[in-house]
């Protein structure tokens, strides 16, 4: 929760707005600013303080404890023209909530914590618990100093500019080890315990065994993902506390699906029990992985409890990002962040250079020319499959005549695969011609370079048989310079000369070119691979210089109600 405290009318107002477009996220605490801030700290998660940053800090300093612990503070002037993240940055989540706030109230946000003033993803904003010297380390990283990754499974990271070898170290392990005085250690969620238990198992015997086996096999608690036990065993109240204590969910699975997972040690006791004759072992391995403890008992008599651990690897992470027609106010904010979180990111050199400076310090950039589609999607599900973090990027929308199909056909089920919609170059012409997708329309590509031009041609003519409006993508290049005329004649066959035509070049970017024309007077010569050509249908209208088509043709025929 968000607290939101005021002192005067002006802050009231910007508190209110922010109260009102996150009604499920903020609370509203009233009285005097002294009694707010204290009532909010105890309570909220993170604050934001319509006050100034020193009467803010004043009301702060007595309360502050643990940076760990405390909540993130965003103190947002009397003006409303700066948003201040002023403690908590990011264990606190105040920068993250600094950007968000500042973006609602039309201010600038202002984050001073070293790491986000430079790009560099800070290593307690990984997303994976961390121990060690993160303050020494942090620092070598923004001096340029060199930094290691010893990473002892793949996972995938977001970037840092890690180097091969150097003086300070990021370690990457689920092992029970103690940080060095120059080292980092990042806990991966790679540690799967799957439980079973007796009727009426205490916790503390749940979770005794669990600690032990961890301990004596050398693991730490911190790597942790899940329990996994048996669909019967899902309200189980020692295993449920358990999972409650350890902070991890409780996955459960079906006796038969564990019944068919092979085990070292099954067992005829679970089997009459439950149905499966492996319960801690199966649950464990049901989605795979390496057997570290194999079933173990707890040491009470009788026991009560078991146990197994395993490893399951880390699975890379495939996002296909559309970062739109290329204006940078129409990539996504979604579409900007999984830019920042890919470690690896793959795409045609003259989209990549449209989104350069989105790219965080660390980040390995694999970028080729055109032509290259099915080697870039193919090289990025290979890097995916590595354990990295991938962004694969497409203009438009990356699931239109881009990148997706290509990297999709190509992946499988062994990565993660994420879908950044953006928005698309038939979109961004329709914005700039007015509303000439109001009713049904389809797009078209003209390249004959995959699919044959008889296929084409037979789209071409459903849409013209159907009435419906056509945007065409590709429509002429300097090796295909007939498809486009050929196009247009089978329009013509179904359409009046009259109807409208718009022409835009370079959608969205600064040398963009807008014409309205018609089906009989548009010169195919003036049309190239930059353009999208959007033909209306037999209701499309040119209103006061802007192409229309209705949401529907009754409405234009109906006769006028008298006045």
């Amino acid at each position: 929760m968000i607290g939101l405290i005021s002192a005067t009318a002006a802050g009231a107002a910007a508190r209110d707005r922010l109260a009102a477009a996150w009604p499920d996220r903020t609370r509203v605490y009233e009285g005097p600013a002294g009694e707010a801030v204290r009532a909010a700290f105890a309570e909220c998660e993170r604050l934001v303080c319509f006050l100034a940053t020193g009467a803010t800090v004043r009301l702060l300093a007595p309360l502050l404890g643990d940076k760990a612990a405390d909540p993130g503070v965003v103190c947002v002037d009397e003006g409303g023209r700066f948003a201040v993240s002023l403690i908590g940055g990011h264990g606190g989540g105040a920068n993250e909530l600094a950007y968000e706030v500042a973006e609602l109230l039309g201010a600038e946000p202002v984050v001073t914590t070293a790491t986000d003033a430079v790009g560099l993803a800070g290593l307690d904003t990984l997303g994976l618990p961390v121990e060690g010297a993160v303050a020494a380390v942090s620092r070598a990283l923004l001096d340029g100093e060199p930094v290691a990754l010893a990473a002892e499974l793949a996972w995938p990271l977001p970037p840092v500019p890690f180097a091969g070898q150097g003086a300070y170290t990021v370690r990457l392990t689920d092992r029970d080890v103690q940080a060095g005085p120059d080292e980092v250690l990042l806990r991966p969620p790679s540690l799967v315990v799957g439980v079973g238990a007796s009727k009426g198992a205490p916790v503390e015997e749940v979770l005794g065994l669990i600690e032990e086996a961890l301990r004596e096999a050398g693991l730490s608690v911190r790597s942790v993902a899940e329990l996994a036990t048996v669909d019967a065993k899902s309200e189980e109240p020692g295993i449920v506390a358990a999972a409650e204590r350890l902070g991890v969910p409780l996955v459960t699975y079906p006796a038969d699906e564990l019944a068919a997972v092979t085990v070292p040690n099954p067992s005829d006791a679970p089997l009459a029990a439950v149905g499966t004759p492996s319960v801690a072992e199966a649950a464990a391995l049901r989605r795979g992985g390496e057997l570290l403890v194999p079933k173990r008992k707890s040491a009470a008599t009788p026991a009560m409890a078991t146990c197994a651990v395993v490893r399951r690897p880390g699975r890379g992470r495939l996002a296909v990002v559309g970062i739109g027609p290329g204006a940078r106010d129409l990539v996504t904010p979604r579409a900007a962040a999984e830019l920042r979180r890919a470690s690896v990111l793959v795409g045609l050199d003259q989209y990549v250079d449209q989104i350069r400076d989105l790219i965080r310090p660390g980040t390995r950039v694999l970028e080729s020319g055109l032509g290259a589609e099915e080697e870039r999607a193919r090289t990025a599900v290979a890097e995916a499959r590595q354990g990295h973090a991938v962004a694969l990027i497409g203009s438009g929308d990356a699931g239109v005549y881009a990148m997706a199909s290509p990297a999709l056909a190509e992946a499988s089920d062994d990565i993660d695969v994420v879908g950044v919609p953006g928005v698309t170059a038939a979109l961004a012409a329709g914005a700039v011609l007015g509303a000439p997708l109001g009713h049904d329309h389809v797009s078209i590509s003209l390249s004959d370079l995959h699919t044959p031009w008889e296929v084409i041609e037979r789209r071409v003519r459903a849409a013209a048989e159907a009435d419906i409006v056509v945007t065409f993508y590709n429509p002429r290049s300097r090796g295909r310079d007939w498809q486009l005329p050929k196009a247009l004649a089978v329009l013509a066959g179904h359409r009046e000369p009259e109807t409208p035509v718009g022409v835009v070049r370079n959608a969205s970017r600064p040398d963009e070119s807008v014409r309205l024309t018609t089906l009989a007077q548009l010169d195919p010569a003036t049309v190239d691979m930059m353009t999208v050509v959007t033909v209306g249908n037999t209701a499309t209208r040119n209103i006061a210089g802007r192409m229309v088509t209705p949401r529907g043709y009754r409405w234009q025929h109906a006769p006028e109600e008298p006045q």
